[in-house]
């Protein structure tokens, strides 16, 4: 799957298929279009009469010396630019809604698809990437929309009209008048060839630089810098792609002007060569031209070179478009690989009673980068930090590469049920308890809620039945209520605070001088470990989930944080089931069934008394972390009818 550009020679031509996709977002608009574009002809047809209005003026009323004939032609050369203007206005305000409106689709088109992106994509993708073809790429493109696009009607139409006009006064001057035409045409189109790779590569500075902004200005990445002493290399890698940026603007300006240059003078200096050949034909006795006739005739002219010479740069703006346009449609074009199939089912997370099974589940990551990184996804109310994991045990770093996937994965989890994933770091645990919620798909066998595969499961019932607490919590750039609330839009402020209170979070929020109303900051960087841990179960509390999903909430905290956390789960725990992924044998000794992962592999199974005296991985892995003692006397999470144990 192609997540940078497209290299400018793979990159598809401007074909009709490509005009016709541009063209559908504004169908629905396509009555305005109809009154744009009626107000433009119109207003080329009223333009066509002041150059007619001068011959009258000269060759009628002045000749005859007609002051009645004199004041009705002025009197309508004043009164039309009028008319026209007034309805430029009305075309000018049509014009803008279509454009904005287009825009707003194309952003929310977009938008929306990448919402809808697998998981793997964004582990590919820097953010930066994404975010230059929702803002600069589609904005980029707005001009055309907006402006382009209209320009094009009126000066075609402009155009043609004024060369019937002139064609009906002399076919000979107007053959002068354009004979050039189609050599600056054909050199217009090359310009804008090279203008379009220009744009190309100017957009792709652009993301980079994004890219780099929104990793080294953000709150971790200025920490980072900071704390490894990088500030001076981020800047000078900043300098380089901005000064990259500045040579491709100046280009893009530059590329062509001597042409156009060439191309101005030429129209400067055509109605010079039209006056000496009128007046050559006058002075010979060609009574068919009058004085008049050269008036209007160079009028006409006048009025015709600006909409050629803006139709001539409009074909470089277009190509320059195109160019904004395929790097958006590639976007679009991505294929949705996880999607709610025909005849889904929509559970009822009042009715669903719990049990998972996995049966014979394979699955693998296309390649090694796409396996879980460390990016976060929210999802209903829960957030999935996925946490790229490296071996931390020798016996399983001196074995050859995993398959980054799992292989026959088969187990049960019943209603109520505590079922904890054990293993070393990289051996799939992550992976499994990813599968639930459809974050992946399975490549060969099922995943069952209640006995219902989860692909036969509509994705938005299927996110509200599941919660998701992770180690790496992910807080919104907004209040605490609103991070809370976020587990169920429409929950009251009593709710609010009971699920901060069941999460023993509560009196913490009001020690604030804003209490709930307090901005965590990005990612919510004012608040501790602990503190964000406890406001993101608050959150899966708020949301109530029949299923719940915890990827170790605690192995990264203080031991007083990880004993108000491990309070805070006990009662999120209660009457649900739930998949807990362990890194601290302490947080699982009270689970119901233990399942050792080992290189995407389920190699043992049973309680943690069964799995000691089997002497296998899991009894290793304790001994490592305990040694020959037993554990600290801690918290446990227990399972639904369990007690805590140490």
């Amino acid at each position: 799957m192609a997540t940078e550009p497209i290299p400018e020679s793979e990159r598809r031509p401007i074909t009709r298929s490509t005009v016709r996709r541009v063209v559908g977002f504004f169908r629905p608009y396509k009555l305005r279009v109809a009154l744009t574009l009626l107000a433009i002809i119109v207003v080329a047809v009223i333009g066509l009469a002041n150059p007619y209005l001068l011959k009258l003026i000269i060759d009628d009323a002045i000749a005859n010396r007609n002051l009645e004939k004199l004041y009705l032609y002025v009197g309508l050369m004043i009164a039309l630019p009028i008319l026209t203007g007034l309805i430029g206005v009305g075309q000018t305000y049509l014009n803008t809604v279509i454009g904005q409106n287009v825009m707003r689709d194309l952003r929310n088109a977009l938008y929306g698809h990448l919402q809808r992106m697998p998981m793997r994509f964004f582990t590919a993708t820097r953010t930066g990437e994404i975010q230059a073809r929702l803002s600069s790429d589609v904005s980029g493109v707005q001009q055309v929309v907006t402006d382009t696009a209209t320009s094009i009607v009126s000066n075609l139409a402009t155009s043609i009209s004024t060369v019937v006009a002139m064609w009906l006064i002399s076919w000979q001057m107007t053959l002068i008048s354009l004979g050039m035409l189609p050599i600056f045409l054909f050199f217009t189109y090359k310009v804008g060839e090279i203008r379009r790779r220009v744009k190309t590569e100017t957009q792709e500075t652009i993301a980079d630089m994004t890219s780099q902004v929104e990793e080294t200005l953000s709150v971790s990445g200025v920490l980072l810098t900071k704390a490894f002493g990088r500030q001076s290399r981020e800047i000078d890698r900043f300098h380089g792609l901005n000064e990259r940026l500045t040579d491709l603007q100046i280009r893009q300006q530059m590329v062509g002007r001597w042409f156009f240059m060439i191309i101005g003078t030429f129209f400067s200096i055509t109605p010079a060569i039209v006056y000496w050949y009128a007046g050559v034909q006058i002075i010979g006795g060609n009574a068919a031209l009058t004085i008049g006739d050269i008036v209007a005739f160079t009028t006409l002219q006048s009025r015709l070179f600006f909409p050629l010479g803006q139709m001539l740069n409009v074909q470089v703006e277009i190509q320059v478009a195109f160019a904004l346009f395929d790097r958006i449609f590639e976007y679009l074009d991505l294929p949705v690989e996880i999607t709610d199939r025909e005849g889904a089912i929509a559970l009822d997370p009042n009715r669903v009673r719990g049990s998972i099974a996995f049966d014979h589940v394979y699955f693998r990551y296309p390649d090694a980068a796409a396996r879980p990184g460390s990016v976060a996804l929210a999802l209903d109310g829960a957030e999935v930090a996925v946490v790229h994991e490296e071996p931390i045990h020798a016996e399983a770093a001196a074995e050859p590469t995993p398959p980054f996937g799992l292989i026959d994965i088969t187990f049960g989890v019943e209603p109520g049920q505590l079922v904890a994933l054990v293993g070393p770091s990289g051996s799939g645990k992550t992976t499994i308890a990813l599968l639930v919620p459809r974050i992946y798909d399975v490549d060969s066998g099922a995943v069952r809620i209640d006995g219902i595969d989860v692909r036969d499961v509509t994705l938005a019932s299927l996110g509200a039945t599941i919660g998701i607490v992770t180690q790496e919590t992910y807080l919104f750039h907004a209040s605490i209520r609103d991070n809370i609330a976020y587990g169920r839009i429409d929950a009251s402020m009593a709710e609010i605070e009971a699920a901060a209170r069941a999460a023993a979070i509560h009196d913490r929020i009001l020690e604030f001088p804003e209490g709930y109303d307090t901005i965590v900051g990005e990612r919510g960087f004012r608040l501790s470990g602990g503190e964000k841990q406890r406001i993101a179960i608050a959150r899966v509390i708020l949301k109530d989930p029949r299923i719940l999903i915890l990827d170790e909430a605690t192995s990264a905290l203080d031991t007083r944080s990880e004993r108000l956390i491990q309070a805070a789960l006990e009662p999120l725990m209660q009457n649900r089931t739930t998949l807990a992924i362990a890194h601290r044998l302490s947080t699982i000794l009270a689970a119901d069934l233990i399942l050792v992962i080992d290189r995407g592999r389920v190699v043992e199974r049973g309680t943690h008394a069964e799995l000691l005296a089997l002497g296998g991985l899991y009894a290793r892995l304790y001994r490592q972390q305990f040694g020959a003692g037993e554990p600290e006397a801690a918290p446990v999470m227990a399972a639904s009818g369990g007690a805590p144990g140490t």
